[in-house]
Formats: structure tokens, sequence, C-alpha cells
């Protein structure tokens, strides 16, 4: 052991999401990339739900309907999709919103989130749920489809298919989403690090480092 490395700083980092918004899985991905270029950086990843669509059903809607709903039609939906598809293939990662059959509640995959965490398979759960919604086109507001998604993550799915029967963690899902709001965060993804320094948006790396550097250098100055 080396006596005189300077310590790691250690880092809390919070990361506010929507589990059906592109632009979290892009900026997430992102997070992470720059996370794993930083070995001189410790740090613990919450996960905090945020609900774009507070008014969904919990049975989801159709994409057509929710497309017109939501960006009053095809073509300025379409527009916008190929516009993030493109910046997702710099990324190594696949849209496919051609797949996308059904827009789903998120509620229930944001309680898994939070059943996974129990385990600390928080992580691999969230980039489990985005691949298959985003690029496989799964409907991750159906509970045989949580229920796959989890086991594949190595979760037993008869515990899990028993929790999301049950309404536990619905009302943290919640109170989560309000406490964002109260925040002043109204757009994700948004990364909280260390309590203190927040940023929005699905940002570079190099912008995302930087604000991981002010941190880090105040966790430091604690230690």
């Amino acid at each position: 052991m080396n006596v005189l490395a300077p310590p790691k700083a250690r880092l809390a980092i919070e990361i506010v999401h929507d589990l059906v918004c592109p632009w979290c899985y892009l900026g997430v991905r992102r997070l992470m990339r720059t996370l794993r270029r930083r070995p001189d950086l410790l740090y613990e990843l919450t996960w905090r739900p945020f609900l774009l669509n507070p008014d969904m059903p919990r049975g989801g809607m159709s994409r057509p309907d929710y497309v017109i709903r939501k960006f009053g039609g095809e073509d300025r939906a379409r527009r916008l999709y190929s516009s993030i598809a493109e910046i997702g293939r710099a990324e190594g990662m696949l849209f496919r919103f051609d797949r996308i059959r059904r827009t789903p509640s998120s509620v229930d995959a944001h309680r898994l989130v939070r059943f996974a965490a129990r385990v600390g398979r928080a992580d691999a759960m969230v980039e489990a749920l985005f691949s298959a919604h985003f690029t496989d086109g799964h409907d991750i507001g159906d509970h045989a489809v949580l229920a796959a998604i989890a086991a594949a993550c190595g979760l037993d799915p008869l515990p899990v298919r028993r929790f999301l029967a049950s309404e536990e963690e619905a009302d943290s899902v919640h109170a989560d989403n309000l406490r964002a709001h109260r925040l002043g965060i109204n757009g994700v993804p948004c990364f909280v690090v260390s309590g203190r320094h927040a940023i929005a948006g699905a940002q570079e790396p190099e912008v995302i480092e930087r604000l991981l550097d002010v941190a880090a250098v105040e966790a430091t100055d604690l230690i």
C-alpha cells in the first residue's frame, strides 16, 4: 500500500430520471462513460424517479395516441426521434422508436428499480429497462415483461412478480417525483452530486466531468 497516494474523493450522485425518457438513457450512458474513465473517484449512485407523464394510465396507451397527445402529430415526433437516434449512434446506442407499440406508465418500472436496489442491482436494472424499451420496443409497464427483465438481471422472478402485484414502493415513487419538482427540477435527466451541485440534460461527458471535478475538490478538502 502506498501511504502517500492521494485519497480518493467519495461522491454521492443522485440521478433523477424517467425510464421512458430517451434523453435520460443518453444522459445516463454519458455519465457512466465519464465515471469509467475516472478511477480516481469513488461514487455511489442513487436512482431518483421522475414522472414525465404523471397522468399516464397505469396500463399505458397506444403509441399513436401518445404521439398525438405529446407532440401533436407523427411528423414532429419523427423528426425528434430521428435526431435522438443519430446522437445515440455516436454513443454506440441503438434507438428503435419504430418498435415501440405502446407507451407505458413508468411507475412500475421505477418500483422495480427500487426493488433491485435492495440487492445491489439497481444500476444493471436501469440499463436493462432502458434497453428493453428503447432498443427492443418492449412495454416496460407490463408486469410479465418486467419480471423477465428482472430475471435477466439475476433476480428471482417469483418475488418480483409478488412485489409488482402489490403497490409497495408506489407511494415512494410519487413522493420522489414531488420532491424533484419542489427542488426545482422540471426536466430530466438531472444529476445531483454531493447534494450541492446539479446539472440537467444529456450533457457531453466533458461537461459532466467538470461538475465531478468541482465536487471532488470539495470532497477531498473534507478528508
